[in-house]
């Protein structure tokens, strides 16, 4: 079953304590105006191979942020929905899943290994006054009659699963569901900018039930020489705010990177709600292909994403777009 009381936990940072091999979790001690809270960063996997995969943007930009800072300090419960603030590292097309690369909890030498990649971020975010963490994982507490083991504070409090929270091994798939991941970001406000840090077990897979979360195979590649990881139809531009009145015609650029011409029948473009558009017809070798979206497909000017799926319904690509890109009424947005 999914997981219980999956949401937000916002607040400012003020002790952390490395992972170490006795217990491996990176510690996190957050406060709100009220209360103190732990955050428990997994940064070693039970299952072999034992290193987790990470990514850190430095620079995270998503339509999924200015939703944030509305947040009350402390946890707040989180819809598992696709319109909303939870959290899919599949389905909300948040990075590049080829950008994520595996480390060891600790290793010689400098910011090479998950606890100082984590712990540079902390550090920079608790020497300046104004930076705040959001962590997405699920809450556990408050434990009235037990102190924290970490940081000594009472009642016991905190959140964890800070990582991907699908496409489990089979030990672990009464944990899957969709729009529950986990993840953590830092805001800067005098910077402007976000930092965002995603964490996947190696044993967790990219293809997932749309309801339950759980694996599903990957196709097996029709082109010889490609591999499941390959992007062979990118999104690659898109019209998200036409010129003119509404209603508008939003346009996606579609590019076929593979040597061969591509079937796309029965494949889709969706947007941010999952309204589908399906597709027909071919796309050459090294072709581009403009698809102009149906009104029920709707890129907003608010921010969005643009997601590709084949005719099994898997993610072929995903884009997103902010706010700030829509609102240059005419303009093709590049991917």
């Amino acid at each position: 079953m999914p997981l219980k009381s999956y949401g937000i936990l916002k607040g400012r940072p003020i002790q952390r304590r490395l992972a170490v091999t006795s217990n491996a979790p990176y510690q996190l001690h957050l406060v709100d105006d009220h209360t103190d809270y732990r955050i428990a960063i997994n940064v070693r996997s039970k299952l072999k191979p034992s290193q987790l995969e990470y990514l850190v943007d430095e620079n995270f930009q998503h339509p999924i942020t200015s939703d944030l800072l509305a947040l009350s300090w402390g946890f707040t419960k989180v819809e598992r929905k696709a319109s909303g603030l939870a959290l899919d590292y599949i389905r909300l097309n948040l990075f590049e899943r080829s950008k994520m690369i595996p480390l060891p909890l600790e290793a010689p030498g400098p910011d090479n290994d998950l606890n100082e990649k984590i712990d540079r971020y902390i550090q920079q975010a608790m020497v300046n006054e104004e930076a705040l963490v959001y962590a997405f994982g699920q809450r556990w507490g408050p434990e009235f009659n037990k102190t924290d083991k970490i940081f000594g504070f009472k009642p016991g409090n905190g959140i964890h699963n800070i990582h991907m929270n699908q496409g489990n091994a089979s030990q672990f798939r009464e944990d899957d569901g969709t729009y529950q991941d986990g993840a953590l970001f830092i805001h800067f406000p005098s910077e402007n900018r976000w930092v965002a840090m995603f964490l996947k077990f190696q044993s967790q897979t990219w293809h997932t039930d749309d309801q339950t979360g759980r694996t599903i195979e990957p196709p097996k590649p029709k082109i010889p020489g490609a591999t499941e990881s390959d992007l062979i139809v990118k999104i690659v531009a898109a019209v998200v705010n036409p010129s003119g009145g509404a209603p508008e015609s939003e346009t996606v650029t579609l590019l076929n990177t593979s040597p061969n011409s591509i079937d796309l029948n029965g494949w889709a473009i969706a947007d941010r709600k999952k309204n589908k558009h399906t597709l027909g017809g071919t796309i050459d070798p090294g072709a581009t292909l403009v698809v102009t979206l149906p009104f029920n497909v709707q890129l907003g000017n608010n921010g969005g994403i643009i997601t590709l799926l084949n005719d099994r319904g898997l993610k072929v690509d995903g884009a997103y777009y902010t706010k700030q890109q829509a609102q240059r009424e005419g303009w093709t947005i590049v991917f």
